[in-house]
């Protein structure tokens, strides 16, 4: 590098944002991630003796992964380059194979390449590096927000480790800004700043565990700051309010968020906890998600989840997806959550959704088992011939319009698919179900009916 090129560099370094300028440079200065990068952890260790494998940094923005790989630049022999997914093409990825040969083969220095976004690269770029780290000629550090099982070839993710990075917490947050109005080199601490421990306490908790949320809107408070005769800047409240504006909801339609909060919701409404379900339901409509998906999915947990204990469910799941559908939104949030109150407060049973699957389960067992000919179609001419709809006793003609008869095939007579629960409706059902229990039930049934009488 010459003089100018590093005086260049040092004029970006300094125009960055302060996010930028504070990343850790040692495993000293990396804040949260305790459970990964705590005393004696693997990674750490693997990172101090520099036998790092390839490696896949997953999580929410703001959490560390571009931070670790600055550390790990900084602490490695390996030659280190830097790609974004976003921009790089599989030229780029050749060239740096071609250069990480040529500086094995004559340096004997291997070659660490961290791709950020590693998710943006489509099938064939991810094939490109596959035989590359499979070899060892590239230890692969990915980092990336989505998650790499669902976005990352299942080939390249036998080959790495996935290392999962949480939400930093508030007081990882305030020693990192702490950190950034000390530093009069790459941070703020050429300033004279008036910034209290509560409304530090404040941008850090608004952050919602991003760091880097924090840093750029305390360098932002910092800048509109009128500084007074004394050359001091107040940040106080209104003014953090005023940076921060309103709170971020991280959701991302086609990500994680997506399937993880629709999670969050059908079991909150399976677990009869209204509360819940309506805080998931906010987060997803608030992060931008389709209130069609939503009322789909309400439709399909009335059936799941509370099925015969309250039929109407589906009747009132059905129709706010419809008046959802007809008023749009903001008001079709008013529906849906009247649906999901109703839902998640509703007495529950899958009886029906086990019935189905025991049914799917025996007919993939058994095959096409012809049908009992007492029950098959006969209304054609010649269906008698074939002994089509003999013996079938019509059960109007019969008391309770019930009688005993067999309706599946003699390979599986017998078998069991749907057994009522206890709970609401379903739980009368139960008594007066004349097939219940087989003969058992129906003889129940026959003498209820004797004593009703």
């Amino acid at each position: 590098m010459d003089l100018f090129e590093h005086a260049s560099r040092e004029v970006q370094r300094q125009r960055a944002p302060l996010a930028v300028r504070m990343r850790p440079r040692t495993l000293e200065e990396f804040e949260g991630q305790e459970k990964i990068l705590g005393p004696g952890s693997f990674l750490r260790r693997a990172i101090i003796r520099d036998q790092l494998q390839s490696l896949i940094l997953y999580g929410p923005p703001g959490t560390g992964k571009t931070a670790l790989a600055s550390v790990i630049a900084n602490m490695t022999k390996s030659y280190f380059v830097r790609l974004n997914a976003v921009m790089a093409t599989v030229k780029d990825i050749r060239t740096v194979v071609e250069e990480a040969e040529e500086r094995l083969r004559l340096y004997g220095q291997g070659t660490k390449l961290f791709l950020d976004e590693i998710h943006r690269f489509n099938k064939a770029q991810q094939d490109a590096l596959l035989p590359f780290v499979e070899e060892g000629l590239l230890v692969l550090i990915g980092a990336t927000t989505e998650n790499p099982f669902f976005t990352i070839n299942r080939a390249l993710l036998s080959r790495s480790r996935v290392v999962q990075l949480e939400p930093l917490s508030t007081e990882s947050i305030m020693r990192i800004l702490r950190r950034a109005l000390a530093d009069e080199v790459r941070g703020l601490g050429k300033y004279r700043i008036r910034l209290d421990e509560n409304e530090l306490a404040y941008l850090a908790e608004a952050a919602d565990g991003d760091a880097r949320v924090a840093l750029n809107s305390l360098e932002l408070a910092v800048q509109m700051a009128e500084p007074d005769n004394e050359g001091m800047r107040t940040i106080d409240r209104s003014l953090l309010e005023e940076v921060l504006q309103t709170r971020i909801i991280g959701y991302d339609r086609a990500g994680d968020a997506h399937y993880d909060m629709a999670s969050c919701l059908i079991k909150s409404i399976r677990g009869s906890d209204p509360q819940a379900a309506l805080y998931w339901m906010a987060r997803m409509l608030m992060g931008g998600e389709d209130f069609r998906f939503i009322a789909r999915r309400l439709v399909i947990s009335a059936a799941e989840d509370i099925g015969m204990a309250d039929p109407q469910a589906l009747v009132v799941a059905n129709a706010a997806a419809q008046a959802s559908e007809r008023v749009g939104m903001p008001e079709a949030k008013i529906i849906l959550s009247q649906a999901a109150v109703y839902l998640a407060t509703a007495p529950k049973s899958n009886s029906a959704y086990m019935g189905i699957a025991r049914a799917y389960e025996m007919v993939e067992k058994t095959g096409n088992l012809p049908p009992p000919k007492h029950i098959r179609d006969a209304h054609y001419a010649g269906a008698e011939v074939l002994g089509h709809g003999i013996g079938y006793l019509y059960p109007h003609d019969f008391p309770h319009h019930w009688v005993e008869q067999q309706y599946l095939p003699d390979e599986i007579k017998g078998a069991r698919f749907y057994e009522p629960s206890n709970e609401g409706f379903e739980g009368k059902l139960k008594e007066r179900w004349p097939a219940c229990r087989g003969n058992e039930g129906a003889s129940g049934f026959k003498e209820k009916e004797q004593h009703d009488r």
